[in-house]
């Protein structure tokens, strides 16, 4: 009696020895039922949140790129107004506003920035003319043009960057958050 094959062609033993003169049926090999799909151990167990009391600090959460509030004004979009609470400002076209609450500002090659501005760092390849106070880190790339009263924690102007006005280096003691009017009235004064 010739050797049964599976479904890939490889021979196979008979299971059990055939009567001598009866042809054994073959059977297909079967499946056991598929066990249904549980679900993940992370939507499963929640850990509730302690109860805060009044008074409690509240601590804000840290966010990953997907929670970053972004405005992203593109190139041959202008906007004028207030821009408020926003993580990053990305500057492609062109913004005429005062900039309050804001972490990181972005000017493209192609961006203009008018206004005031006050934040933590800025990364500047195109222009930016008004008031601006950088807590932080300002960075002038080749292609960059900065003009007006200029406050910053750290500098640094790549060959071929430009920057013009009245510029000063905030001192360490100053307190952290300075508006940009508090700079405005101390280039006066």
């Amino acid at each position: 009696m010739a050797d049964a094959s599976d479904d890939l062609g490889i021979p196979m033993k008979p299971a059990r020895p055939a009567a001598p003169g009866a042809a054994a049926p073959v059977k297909p090999p079967t499946m056991p039922p598929r066990a249904p799909d549980l679900a993940r151990a992370a939507d499963a167990i929640r850990v509730p949140e302690p109860p805060r009391r009044p008074g409690d600090p509240v601590t804000a959460p840290r966010r990953n790129e997907a929670e970053i509030r972004k405005l992203i004004v593109g190139r041959e979009i202008t906007l004028s107004g207030e821009i408020t609470s926003c993580d990053m400002l990305m500057v492609e076209g062109s913004v005429e506003a005062n900039l309050t609450n804001c972490r990181d500002v972005d000017i493209a090659e192609s961006g203009l920035f008018k206004g005031s501005a006050a934040i933590e760092e800025a990364e500047i390849r195109g222009r930016f003319e008004g008031n601006l106070v950088v807590r932080k880190r300002l960075l002038i790339k080749a292609s960059g043009r900065v003009s007006g009263t200029i406050r910053y924690g750290q500098i640094e102007i790549e060959c071929g960057g430009q920057i013009s006005g009245d510029i000063q280096a905030r001192p360490p003691a100053e307190p952290e958050l300075m508006t940009t009017e508090g700079a405005a009235a101390r280039a006066a004064g």
